[in-house]
């Protein structure tokens, strides 16, 4: 799908040309993936600048986990967390998502300068609608329901249906929507794996295509499917990406930025009906 985001600052992202990649940085003590290993500002600096090396198009921070039987945190700790981070992070040249379902923390984080608001409770709230309207900037809006009629991909369609409803109804440019099926969220390890072998029935929504990205880096279906731990699932990741991007997907959020990008690179070429320009990568260890 071909797309171009204007942000407020000028700069543009464009969707279509080559699979944009957006690195996960995980500001938390309690992430499923990396159990606090970028808890400091310096690590997660650091962190987040070799994501960029590696070729991150999008960087999302999130400063809050939202795995399973994470224990939740008030708005005002999750402010104080990005307040220490994203003034370090916005210094790179990359475009900033933060990943919220607070309307509190998406508009504090907006008038810090962040660029995107990835919302895992799928705009459910229409006060996020509104913070999102108010600052123009682009959405991801996430499905994060139990599967209610037996066909995972209509139970997926149907909520993007109502988001889409609900943001015409509160005067949102819905052209700023991106929507992600949810991989991991309120699904069964069967479900995980129907919605990513289907992810083509969900490039069109009522004859009009809608613009996807998918997550599926490192989730537990992998592990159910394959038996891999947690830090062995980044392979699988990256051929579950290339599979996605087969499918028509245009952004995959991942951890490991250096393995995935390099093979979502290789599938453009396969993919992509042009050859695009290559990806500068590092060549040290």
């Amino acid at each position: 799908m071909k797309k171009i985001f204007k942000l407020r600052d000028g700069r543009k992202i464009e969707v279509g040309g080559k699979t944009l990649i957006m690195g996960i940085l995980n500001f938390t003590p309690d992430s499923f993936s990396d159990g606090g290993k970028y808890f400091s500002v310096d690590t997660a600096t650091a962190h987040a600048a070799q994501m960029i090396e590696y070729g991150a198009d999008i960087l999302d921070v999130g400063a809050e986990s939202t795995r399973k039987g994470a224990t939740p945190i008030s708005a005002e700790e999750e402010l104080a967390r990005l307040k220490k981070v994203l003034p370090e992070v916005r210094k790179f040249s990359v475009p900033i998502s933060v990943d919220t379902y607070k309307p509190e923390v998406a508009a504090r984080a907006l008038e810090c300068g962040v660029d995107i608001i990835n919302d895992v409770h799928g705009l459910e709230d229409t006060r996020m609608i509104e913070v999102v309207k108010s600052f123009g900037v682009p959405v991801i809006t996430m499905h994060n329901e139990k599967c209610s009629d037996g066909d995972i991909i209509s139970d997926v369609q149907r909520f993007f249906r109502r988001t889409l409803e609900n943001c015409r109804a509160h005067g949102l440019d819905t052209d700023k929507l991106i929507f992600d099926p949810g991989i991991g969220f309120g699904k069964t390890p069967a479900e995980d794996l129907e919605v990513v072998r289907r992810l083509d029935e969900l490039k069109t929504l009522d004859g009009e295509e809608i613009l996807l990205t998918v997550g599926v880096s490192r989730k537990s279906f992998i592990g159910r499917a394959t038996g891999l731990k947690i830090d062995e699932r980044d392979e699988a990741t990256g051929a579950l990406c290339v599979h996605a991007i087969a499918k028509g997907i245009d952004l995959v959020r991942v951890h490991n930025v250096k393995v995935v990008a390099r093979m979502c690179s290789t599938a453009d070429i396969l993919y992509r009906k042009k050859v695009l320009a290559r990806r500068r990568f590092p060549t040290r260890a």
